[in-house]
């Protein structure tokens, strides 16, 4: 009884802080009632207020957020990506030094695809990992150089790029071929399940907690989109990602030399169906890519734009969503969480660059070694001919929001280590066991000092 008091107290005092780190569950606001409105006519030429809620008031307290952004969340699936199904009825699947294999059954379907494995020569196992979208995204040769492992996962064994709007691959053979869901969704499906079976596994290889993803290109909108669906995942790098991307589509539609969104939409089947009705009425979208960067708060998130490497990748546009979008994060006092750098010459489309090298490195301490606190501001780092003047986009203020400010704090003196075991309790208090309850409900965790809220569903 007396424990039950203790960990009903401490979870009170600290559920606005638990949500600062990567969750232990894909969508921390999945119990979020959403009604979303049936017609969308914002006519807004701005970028809309990601404080505002649907009702029209806006939050006030830290603790609002995880449902504002469950809104937040609904419309994007409703009007940019298609929705992203929830965690399959089985899956299954290994973990070894060399590969990760994912079987997934639904609804009468099986599917299988696989991931390559590389591990680092330095570090003890379990090793944090980042899932690198086709090779591609931050160089694999400096994540490993900090005991990190490469996760290589190739997007379209799940969703295939068919250069045209209709659907094909493991993804769509599950869900249908008339599914109004986009192949970034579909992709970062395909990243969430990986995290499944990492999670499965019994960390003796690969941590769960501590993953990390990142792309580029085509690549980097969908490591975006990974990150942006997945609160599990600590880090996310999305490189060169332009129009669907970070970049929001109200400035890419206007932006010199840049991709149109109604581009975009066509040259594959990126995008969900539904953004058909947006393409070209931009204003009338009810939310921005800025509102995707807002998502992935309070988690870590480094943008890294090439303004050199063509005009069609939008960087004034995805500097917009950056600096819109650390607006969330300041509000809920995690500012530094968010990093923005496209401060350099190079005109190579995905090459490796030195001046990325340093900001890869400080989040990965931050993010996934968890060795090192993040700065006290947000780092936005950007080309001085490639920005906005903001007052043009952003017509609503941050508010100050009340509550405990939601961010963990890590000691640079104290490594990640792997946790104790945990123990399971109800949401009273009340010992379950050391076994993950597989009754559906809300359970609290205790691993050491650690205790943290899980939906079973």
């Amino acid at each position: 009884m007396k424990l039950a008091k203790v960990l009903c107290f401490l979870f009170a005092i600290s559920s606005a802080t638990l949500f600062a780190q990567n969750s232990a569950v894909e969508n921390e606001g999945a119990g979020c009632s959403v009604n979303l409105p049936t017609t969308f006519n914002t006519a807004n030429a701005k970028l809309p207020d990601p404080f505002k809620k649907l009702n029209g008031d806006r939050i006030t307290t830290k603790e609002e957020w995880v449902c504002r952004r469950e809104e937040i969340k609904k419309l994007a699936e409703r009007t940019i990506y298609g929705e992203k199904p929830v965690k399959p009825a089985s899956v299954t699947g290994t973990v070894s030094n060399t590969k990760i294999t994912v079987n997934v059954a639904e609804g009468g379907k099986n599917e299988s695809f696989s991931a390559t494995v590389t591990l680092p020569s330095t570090g003890n196992a379990p090793y944090p990992a980042v899932i690198l979208y086709g090779n591609s995204g931050a160089d694999a040769a400096t994540i490993r150089g900090h005991g990190v492992a490469t996760i290589n996962y190739t997007p379209t064994d799940v969703g295939e790029e068919t250069g045209n709007r209709t659907k094909s691959g493991p993804f769509y053979n599950i869900y249908g071929t008339n599914s109004k869901t986009g192949t970034l969704t579909a992709w970062a499906w395909g990243v969430s399940r990986i995290i499944d079976v990492i999670e499965q596994s019994g960390g003796s290889i690969l941590k769960a907690d501590a993953i990390g993803v990142t792309g580029c290109s085509r690549y980097g909108k969908g490591a975006f989109a990974a990150g942006v669906f997945d609160q599990r995942i600590a880090l996310t790098i999305p490189v060169e990602g332009g129009t669907g991307g970070v970049a929001i589509l109200r400035g890419a539609a206007k932006e010199s030399g840049a991709q149109s969104p109604s581009s975009a939409f066509y040259e594959q089947p990126w995008l969900g169906d539904d953004f058909s009705a947006f393409q070209n009425n931009l204003n009338n979208l009810p939310i921005d890519m800025h509102e995707a960067v807002a998502m992935v708060a309070p988690r870590g998130l480094l943008i890294l734009d090439k303004p050199g490497a063509a005009d069609w990748l939008a960087s004034r546009s995805g500097y917009a969503s950056a600096v819109a979008g650390a607006e969330v994060y300041k509000a809920l006092g995690v500012d530094g969480n968010i990093t923005y750098h496209s401060n350099n010459t190079s005109g190579m489309h995905c090459a490796w660059i030195n001046e990325w090298k340093t900001p890869v490195e400080d989040n990965i301490k931050r993010f996934l070694l968890k060795t090192a606190n993040p700065p006290t501001a947000p780092t936005i780092n950007p080309k001085n001919d490639r920005t906005e003047d903001m007052t043009d986009w952003i017509d609503w203020t941050t508010p100050d929001l009340t509550g405990s400010t939601p961010i963990a704090h890590y000691s640079p003196s104290t490594p990640h280590s792997p946790l104790p075991t945990p123990n399971y309790y109800t949401i009273k208090g009340e010992p379950v066991g050391r076994i993950k309850p597989a009754t559906p409900g809300v359970y609290l965790v205790k691993q050491g000092s650690s205790i943290r809220k899980i939906v079973v569903k």
